[in-house]
């Protein structure tokens, strides 16, 4: 099936249901959904007071596809809920080789994965075309997005792009270039003083206004937009084409409420069960205080975790959620904490070697020197890391 949507004086764009789309089910207990539009998460999980993300699931011939043409995450249309979806040519990012930091680490190769070479700037646009396409298909008329900075500029551009109002609900430490890009685009901008205010003024849009939500707003939390998570296989994808046949044996990947990190496995899991990779790679969720690192290490995931706060802001927070916890359990992978103060060591690193990350982004190098050190990264091993999202709006 396919719809259009006329968005002001811009041309049609149009999104198409991929039809091998069955259904969705929960990634904790397993149970299985027609499709539609569940907020909170699986409510078999959430009745029983552990909130559970779900997953689109497939027909089981998928494997069988081949990739369509083209460079941009479209060409996996086949992979995603939508083979059509509104695109401002996210995607295709480089896999850049960085030999005298591998040499440094001691490690066979070490490989960052720039991410801040999506439209505006990070990782989040793979996700924002397919929750708009979702948004799009259940009639909505107005996003909702609560997010530190990135997700919100994403959102928001690709509203504007599609005709879509936008609600981005951030805190008052916002910087300022952020500020005026997520307004320019003509979105609502509303800040909050505490994090956890943005998730209850977000529910009560959603509730009471019904805005299509686009991340999180329940405590615990779960997985932003289950539609949305699934363009984050795509970076999968291209890791699997750009090593030629050659998997990484681990992936780092800077971690907040894991949606990135689950699926990043997910398109991994994926690409295994269709004959084009032989292992999966361990993944490291780097987080900026212990949380995945205590719930590995056997405290509840559904707790809070000290107040969140922290500088490192696009992987703050005090709460995990299941799908980090499984991406980790199912890789046999592992949570490292990284500080303030070693990203901005690991920025400067970078930065010397020609590309300027954020700060969160930049953990990334610090996890790994870690791991090095700690010989949970072997000397023989290949190594990718995850750049997020580029510094300049930061």
């Amino acid at each position: 099936m396919i719809w259009s949507l006329q968005g002001g004086e811009s041309p049609i764009h149009t999104i198409q249901r991929n039809p091998r789309v069955t259904g969705l089910s929960c990634i904790r207990c397993g149970v299985l959904y027609r499709e539609g539009d569940l907020f909170t998460g699986c409510p078999a999980c959430l009745k029983k007071g552990y909130p559970s993300s779900l997953k689109v699931e497939y027909a089981s011939d998928m494997v069988r596809e081949n990739d369509g043409d083209g460079r941009s995450m479209m060409r996996y249309g086949k992979w995603l809920p939508y083979c059509r979806f509104p695109t401002l040519g996210e995607g295709d990012t480089p896999l850049l080789d960085f030999p005298r930091l591998a040499d440094q680490l001691g490690v066979a190769s070490f490989q960052i994965k720039d991410e801040g070479q999506n439209p505006t700037g990070s990782h989040k646009d793979r996700f924002s075309p397919l929750m708009v396409g979702r948004a799009m298909e259940s009639g909505a008329g107005t996003l909702v997005v609560a997010s530190s900075g990135n997700a919100g500029l994403s959102v928001a551009s690709y509203a504007a792009f599609n005709g879509l109002g936008c609600v981005v609900i951030s805190q008052e430490n916002l910087n300022e270039g952020l500020r005026r890009a997520i307004q320019g685009t003509g979105a609502e901008l509303i800040l909050m003083k505490h994090p956890l205010e943005r998730w209850h003024t977000m529910r009560r849009l959603v509730e009471e206004k019904g805005y299509f939500p686009a991340t999180n707003y329940i405590k615990p939390p779960v997985g932003s937009n289950p539609y949305g998570v699934q363009g984050y296989k795509t970076i999968a994808y291209e890791i699997c084409e750009q090593g030629g046949g050659e998997v990484p044996n681990v992936v780092l990947v800077p971690t907040s409420r894991a949606d990135l990190l689950w699926g990043i496995k997910e398109g991994f899991h994926e690409r295994m069960r269709a004959g084009r990779m032989r292992h999966l790679p361990r993944l490291v969720a780097v987080e900026p205080i212990p949380r995945l690192t205590a719930v590995l290490a056997g405290e509840d995931y559904r707790k809070a975790f000290t107040d969140g706060r922290t500088p490192l802001r696009s992987i703050g927070g005090n709460t995990v959620t299941w799908q980090g916890v499984a991406a980790l359990r199912e890789t046999k992978g592992c949570a490292m904490v990284i500080e303030m103060e070693e990203a901005q060591v690991a920025q400067s690193d970078l930065l010397r070697q020609g590309l300027y990350l954020e700060s969160s982004s930049a953990t990334v190098l610090a996890a790994a020197r870690r791991l090095v050190a700690q010989e949970w990264i072997r000397t023989e091993e290949q190594v990718i890391a995850i750049g997020t999202s580029h510094a300049w709006k930061w």
